[in-house]
């Protein structure tokens, strides 16, 4: 999943949150409140049944949580994430969320609004959320369900939406793509931008499961757009396609990075942000889950996370004879899904290239380099 951003807020404050990126505090941080959740979609990458005993009770307490956030925004920490799962199935939701506002965190909220009630209106009237994002799977009943494979989940989702709309509630939507519902790629989008015009985006990227599963990750590959179907609908997204464009230039290297990285990790991860699983692990970021980066937080504290495990993490050098050589000075892995943790979800390694990355990078350099209507039979999606 890609996550809050700077970008959702004006852009002085957005400067402001970029000159505190450099101060080495963490300014932000993502709860899963929970790995269970009311739906079983295909492609999900995390979500338990909403009545799973372990998961339940391994998730974090209220109290564990307060003391969570206590200890980070003693150390600076401005704005806070709260996600699932579905974060709604926990019965002190709002409890928690009150908290995390009480303590002065911009909170932001990721759900499918299966689950939105009267109550929920209020407590976000009282205390608007900083984001309040929903997912959709379909622009119909049929899609829809086949995506979560939860009957009456669409009209629980459309009544959900409508009270946040009634009440005036400023709501964002995002749609996962996948071979299920893409034919009605369309449709999704004049949906959400019915409601909320500028403040939608789709993801087409579906990575594998948190815990392995053999069976599940097979659905998720099967569910996967090729390719030529990702740059088609990319092209069919005016402002996603502008933004390519644009920033074509920072995107495809045209000249050798001159030195190999030697640090493992080439983004951003753990320098300003961090992610509390539902169980209690602290990440640096949420996709990763090689045990050698986990930091089991019952059993130590934030400070300690921040200042020695997560720096440790960044610092982790990688092996130089690796393959992997070919992807940190291959031009296109600024458009290439390719990093260690979503590897690591592929393959069980932090440092193998993986072809259906490679494609899909191509395909996209393909497009913004010389944009064309004929991809090859490749490219070929039926969209209404």
């Amino acid at each position: 999943m890609s996550r809050s951003s700077a970008s959702s807020v004006p852009a002085p404050v957005a400067t402001l949150w970029e000159k505190l990126r450099t101060k080495g505090i963490p300014i932000s941080f993502e709860i899963e409140l929970t790995a269970r959740c009311n739906n079983n979609c295909r492609h999900c990458y995390i979500n338990l049944p909403a009545g799973d005993r372990r998961a339940l009770e391994s998730e974090l307490t209220f109290r564990e949580l307060d003391r969570l956030a206590t200890e980070a925004v003693s150390m600076g920490a401005c704005a806070c994430l709260v996600t699932g799962g579905e974060p709604l199935l926990r019965e002190d939701f709002s409890e928690i969320f009150t908290m995390l506002k009480q303590k002065g965190l911009l909170v932001s909220v990721f759900t499918n609004a299966t689950l939105i009630d009267e109550s929920h209106v209020d407590l976000f009237r009282r205390y608007p959320p900083r984001d309040l994002e929903v997912t959709v799977y379909g622009a119909t009943e049929r899609t829809y369900e086949k995506v979560t494979r939860s009957p009456g989940s669409y009209k629980a989702f459309k009544k959900g939406i409508g009270l946040l709309h009634e009440a005036r509630i400023q709501t964002r939507f995002k749609a996962m793509l996948l071979r299920s519902n893409a034919h009605e790629f369309t449709r999704i989008a004049r949906f959400c931008n019915g409601f909320s015009p500028q403040d939608y985006r789709f993801d087409p990227f579906l990575h594998l499961r948190y815990d392995r599963d053999a069976k599940r990750n097979r659905e998720i590959k099967a569910e996967r757009l090729s390719a030529g179907e990702i740059v088609t609908l990319e092209k069919k997204d005016p402002r996603r396609f502008r933004l390519l464009k644009k920033n074509v230039g920072r995107l495809i290297r045209t000249t050798s990075p001159g030195s190999i990285q030697r640090t493992l990790f080439p983004c951003g991860i753990g320098q300003s942000s961090f992610v509390m699983g539902a169980d209690g692990w602290i990440r640096p970021c949420a996709a990763l889950h090689h045990p050698d980066f986990m930091y089991d937080w019952r059993r130590g504290n934030l400070p300690d996370a921040w200042n020695r495990f997560i720096p440790e993490t960044i610092n982790r050098e990688r092996d130089l004879r690796s393959s992997v050589d070919t992807c940190i000075t291959c031009p296109l892995i600024n458009l290439c899904l390719w990093c260690p943790a979503l590897t690591h979800l592929e393959t069980g390694c932090l440092d193998r290239k993986v072809a259906y990355f490679c494609r899909v990078a191509k395909a996209r350099a393909n497009l913004i380099l010389k944009p064309t209507d004929n991809l090859g039979e490749e490219g070929k999606l039926q969209t209404d």
